[in-house]
């Protein structure tokens, strides 16, 4: 089944690969009237660094969480495992004090660079459904479902809903650029708005052992990369004055790109295999291939394209209706799009649009975290529903170009091999929509209880009835308070909500003292989560102190880590996150073990 949005156990490999950092030209940018917002950027010198928490207070709370998971001996075994790795005599306070040394040096966090990079650079497995999130996008009433999508074939309010949201994510990318987008804030507290600056002209590079990142800030590309057809092109959306095009012209530049495809391909015998769909498969195969493709300048420049593009947009015509017209499979088609086909999976943000108008998007995940750019979409989305008065055309905007590609016999070979891995990834999966119509989250806030809690502990007890065990869960919480912050594990399994899972179908425990049960699993949940959120978790501080480790001797030594109960409890039955609101974006993020949800 199909979790939502969530992280894996971080990778660990030998080496390390700085990530690559572009500024690029500036611009005369889009302007927004900022005169009662607070800049973009202007909260960042006020926030707070992220607390590295002693040795003994994560000690305490993980060894907390692996109560409910553990019997009595298992549970011995990793105190005493605990117990020794955070002595005077253990290896911990020596991993603490190097910890300690990379926080000192780190411009802005000590987890930065050590969470790009172990839990996603570093990563062997494909980005496709393991790393990418996806989102199926709320229905605009605005382009009303045609009745016949024709396969092959854009249609028009296909290419009217895209160019209608390319134009407002080109909004905010000119706003970040500015510095007016507004700051976001949380019940006054400021929040962090570094992964802004990550979310347009970014993609992620197959490198061998570990991958880059290219970033442009300010992000000044002039073009977007449309896949149409498994076909890559490069359509420009700013003319070589930096201003940008009117929705008409935005519009116009969808169609002729896909007309130039169409023409492209009617003229091909046999059509060339797309490079986009080896992004699809293992990263070092991907980036042997990518190798391969360098030693040809006209390939050089071809990747040099899609990578600087502003964002990626999908239009998927060889579809089929049922996946068009049912939400459930539409979600499906976002997250895994029939074994790869027509997505460049390193894309930072992909938009994908169906032939009925549906949109869903494909992001990469390493240089931002989902609820940040969902808030950039929805923004798009609440701006596309209303009246839009068109600015003027711009002049002399370049017309669209299919990106060429040289491919030799072992890239072909190279891209056979992921487009069948990719094929087994999504087959291997199940994914499932969910409407819960009989109460919401404002009832549950009627009982004086936290929503996301109450599901939480739901959760846990649903799977308590099914497996007859408790499940090792992850629940994403964000450090957007701290500078450059990302995000921490909130470990919903606790002893709190095993025991009221036992004693939910319990004839013989009163209906009180079930509450009673049902209450402490609740408080543990919120204690949790607001320690997680104040840097006070613990998986992102001992990934750290793992991090810091230097050799075979010293990965003997940590006996912590050695222990089974601490890849036991971050094997996560459940991967789960909250990204509200529901009705108008439904994130989709795939288990993170093979028989996980």
């Amino acid at each position: 089944m199909l979790s939502l949005l969530a992280q894996r156990p971080a990778a660990f490999c030998t080496g390390s690969r700085s990530v690559l950092s572009v500024t690029a030209r500036s611009r005369n940018n889009y302007t927004t009237d900022s005169s009662q917002q607070v800049s973009t950027f202007a909260n960042q010198n006020k926030l707070p660094r992220l607390p590295i928490p002693t040795l003994k207070a994560t000690a305490t709370r993980y060894l907390k969480t692996l109560r409910p998971l553990l019997d009595n001996s298992e549970y011995a075994r990793a105190e005493r495992a605990v117990s020794s790795f955070i002595s005077s005599s253990g290896l911990g306070p020596v991993l603490q004090r190097r910890l300690q040394e990379v926080d000192r040096q780190a411009p802005a966090s000590w987890l930065e660079n050590i969470w790009v990079q172990k839990a996603y650079l570093e990563w062997r497995e494909p980005n496709y459904i393991n790393a990418n999130w996806a989102a199926l996008l709320a229905d605009n009433p605005n382009f009303p479902a045609v009745g016949d999508a024709p396969p092959g074939q854009p249609t028009g309010p296909q290419l009217a809903r895209a160019a209608r949201l390319i134009l407002h994510l080109l909004e905010a990318n000119d706003a970040i650029n500015q510095g007016t987008l507004t700051a976001d804030s949380q019940r006054g507290t400021p929040m962090c708005m570094n992964q802004f600056k990550w979310q347009f002209g970014t993609s992620r590079i197959a490198r061998p052992g570990c991958d880059g990142l290219v970033n442009q800030y300010p992000s000044t590309a002039t073009h977007i990369l449309v896949m149409y057809r498994d076909q890559t092109i490069e359509v420009p959306v700013y003319n070589n004055a930096g201003q940008r095009a009117s929705l008409v012209q935005i519009t116009s530049q969808l169609l002729q790109a896909t007309r130039r495809v169409d023409d492209l391909l009617a003229r091909q015998a046999q059509p060339q295999p797309s490079v986009a769909n080896i992004t699809a498969g293992n990263r070092d195969n991907w980036a042997n291939a990518r190798q391969i493709l360098e030693k040809d300048t006209a390939n050089v420049e071809s990747l040099a394209k899609v990578d600087s593009a502003l964002f990626g947009v999908c239009l998927d015509v060889n579809v089929d209706a049922k996946d068009i017209y049912d939400p459930e499979r539409s979600v499906a088609l976002f997250t895994h799009s029939n074994s790869g086909c027509n997505r460049w999976f390193d894309k930072a943000i992909q938009l994908i649009v169906l032939g009925n108008g549906r949109v869903g998007v494909n992001c990469e995940h390493t240089p931002a975290d989902a609820l940040t750019t969902g808030s950039l979409l929805m923004e798009a989305m609440e701006k596309e529903t209303g009246i839009y008065k068109d600015t003027a055309s711009c002049a002399e905007l370049a017309e669209p170009m299919p990106i060429q590609w040289n491919v030799t016999p072992e890239v072909v070979k190279l891209i056979d091999n992921a487009q069948k891995e990719a094929g087994a990834l999504a087959g291997n999966l199940r994914m499932l929509l969910g409407n819960m119509t009989q109460y919401g989250a404002q009832w549950i806030k009627t009982l004086g209880v936290s929503p996301d809690a109450y599901f939480q502990v739901a959760l846990q007890t649903a799977y308590f009835r099914h497996h007859g065990k408790p499940a090792p869960t992850y629940e994403t919480s964000s450090l957007r308070r701290f500078l450059h912050g990302r995000t921490e594990t909130i470990r919903s399994c606790s002893e709190e909500s095993l025991a009221f899972s036992k004693v939910f179908d319990d004839k013989d425990v009163s209906l009180k003292k079930k509450l009673q049960f049902f209450q402490q699993a609740i408080a543990a949940h919120l204690e949790y989560s607001k320690a997680a959120s104040l840097g006070q978790g613990v998986d992102r501080h001992l990934l750290g102190l793992r991090a810091q480790i230097q050799s075979p001797e010293e990965a003997e030594k940590a006996l912590l880590f050695q222990d089974p109960s601490y890849i036991q409890s971050m094997s996560f039955a459940m991967s789960t996150s909250n990204v509200t609101p529901g009705e108008k974006f439904r994130g989709a993020f795939a288990p993170v073990i093979p028989d996980g949800y």
